[in-house]
């Protein structure tokens, strides 16, 4: 689950509470490159209001027009399907022969959806099982490997972890690494056992720990929804968080610095008995080469670098290249 679909659960559960009627639209077959995935949400509130997306913009005018007029509002879930006529393509933005389908359910129990936002928020997997004919759901864990499912008569769906960045070092660019991070919905921790920069630390929502970095990595028991990024410039830091972090099943492990002291960095792990494999692993100079040279630009970098492996997409190392003269000398 991404955190556009974490946020469209938390507020239809803020609208629920709040006394309004909720539709929970669910994305189960799409066309093409379609905007969003199988599995996508999106929130209808009784008076129109909106949360989340499933298509460009048509098809969500479309459902907000059916709310307000009460068709959404069925005592079971329902199928509704896009583009199945020519027309119908045209209208929604359909390619020729694409088809959209989505399965519709009035929100009337939210003890689900609490349950699931607290499960996801806790780290855990979860399978989300519809029955079309009564509407109820029940929540189950799930594998790594499962995807969405339907065969006319059950929905599962599959949420969670949510994603989590550790940040070694509690300086200027952690701060704006960690913004950035929060709007994406990472459960933020930052790690920084130094008085001068731990005692200034004050952003809301962060966890900060004064711990060793080391011992923080491994307390956290990192998994495939986790990332690390090494940023002290302070090898008794940074090393030693490394150390632990390529040897868990975090999915992006990162550190600052130029060419030379990634070099460097990764002779100095390799007496640390991290075998081959494991430091090469390690992303360094970490980031997309953007021209950056400010500490926000910098982060923005850092963290379309972490996106990209998210999501599957081929990053080479060897083609990055270093931020600005100031921050990455050769």
């Amino acid at each position: 689950m991404d955190s556009v679909d974490l946020q469209v659960l938390r507020m239809a559960l803020d609208w629920c509470h709040a006394g309004h009627r909720v539709c929970l639209v669910t994305v189960i077959e799409t066309w093409g490159s379609a905007p969003r995935p199988p599995g996508a949400l999106l929130a209808l509130r009784d008076d129109g209001r909106i949360a989340g997306s499933v298509s460009g913009g048509c098809v969500e005018d479309d459902l907000i027009e059916r709310i307000k007029n009460g068709i959404l509002l069925t005592e079971t879930p329902e199928l509704i399907t896009y583009g199945v006529t020519k027309d119908d393509a045209a209208r929604f933005g359909l390619p020729c022969g694409g088809t959209l389908r989505l399965i519709q359910e009035e929100v009337t129990d939210t003890e689900w959806i609490a349950e699931l936002i607290d499960r996801i928020t806790n780290h855990q997997l979860v399978a989300r099982i519809l029955d079309m004919k009564s509407g109820q759901v029940t929540l189950h864990p799930a594998l790594s490997n499962e995807q969405i499912s339907f065969d006319g008569q059950m929905l599962r769906t599959i949420h969670g972890p949510r994603w989590r960045l550790l940040i070694i070092g509690a300086g200027q660019i952690s701060r704006y690494v960690a913004q950035m991070a929060q709007a994406l919905d990472y459960d933020v921790t930052v790690c920084d056992p130094r008085e001068e920069y731990a005692a200034t630390w004050d952003m809301p929502g962060v966890m900060l720990s004064r711990d060793m970095p080391d011992e923080v990595v491994l307390a956290l028991n990192l998994d495939m929804h986790s990332a690390v990024v090494a940023l002290t410039h302070d090898p008794k830091l940074d090393d030693m968080a490394l150390m632990e972090a390529l040897k868990s099943r975090a999915f992006y492990v990162g550190a600052l610095g130029s060419r030379a002291n990634t070099a460097k960095r990764k002779a100095r792990l390799a007496l640390l008995n991290v075998n081959a494999a494991e430091i090469e692993r390690l992303y360094g100079p970490i980031g997309f080469c953007i021209g950056s040279r400010t500490p926000p630009e910098i982060a923005i970098s850092i963290l379309a670098e972490i996106t990209a492996v998210k999501n599957g997409v081929c990053t080479d190392q060897a083609s990055s290249l270093p931020f600005g003269k100031a921050f990455h000398k050769q």
